[in-house]
């Protein structure tokens, strides 16, 4: 088998172990904020930034939310980072940001963060922030979810099937399920461009 066909097999084998329900929640619970006037900020780091930032533009385009994220202004970015520390820039982004009750927070993660392990802190620190204010918590996130599957109000685990490849496969899968999710019935309200025009 060559290396091409394995890793397929991988990402076939992964995305037959996620569990449906997760998926369905998630979509209903982001509805809920959006139509209930409440903001959505995407946070993200390294792979996960860039995911981020394309998951702001699908929910802002295709299903109507006022959405975010805080790698999306590299300049306020890195000032925060050099003024306050990386450990805060999030959680400082967010209080500029006016997080607040109504609000979600969406977090896109290899490992979720941890404090122990000092895993992306400023992740933790901004899902900290996020539950301090009572805005709903949501995550996409692989290996046994982190900090952020035990902070979330709902969760996706992506299965790691595959200890070699827990990233790429995250990664690759977290952006199928930003893209399941602005599909969703639940949370569409416009078409993209190219299923709109035949």
């Amino acid at each position: 088998m060559s290396f091409s066909e394995r890793y397929l097999a991988e990402t076939g084998e992964i995305v037959g172990r996620l569990e449906p329900e997760q998926l369905e929640r998630l979509a209903s619970d982001l509805a809920e904020v959006r139509d209930g006037g409440g903001r959505l900020f995407v946070l993200g780091v390294g792979g996960s930034a860039a995911h981020a930032g394309h998951a702001v533009n699908d929910f802002r385009k295709l299903c109507g939310f006022e959405a975010y994220a805080p790698t999306d202004n590299v300049s306020e970015l890195t000032a925060r980072v050099n003024d306050d520390g990386w450990e805060t820039a999030y959680a400082e982004w967010l209080r500029g940001s006016r997080l607040a009750r109504g609000d979600a927070v969406l977090a896109l993660s290899v490992g979720g963060g941890s404090v122990e392990k000092n895993l992306s802190p400023n992740l933790v620190a901004a899902l900290d922030h996020a539950r301090e204010v009572g805005a709903r918590i949501f995550a996409i996130v692989g290996r046994d979810g982190g900090y952020a599957r035990a902070a979330a109000d709902a969760c996706v685990v992506i299965p790691p099937l595959v200890p070699e490849r827990v990233t790429p496969h995250t990664e690759g899968l977290a952006s199928v399920i930003c893209h399941l999710l602005v599909s969703h019935p639940a949370l569409q309200q416009s078409a993209p461009v190219w299923e709109s025009r035949g």
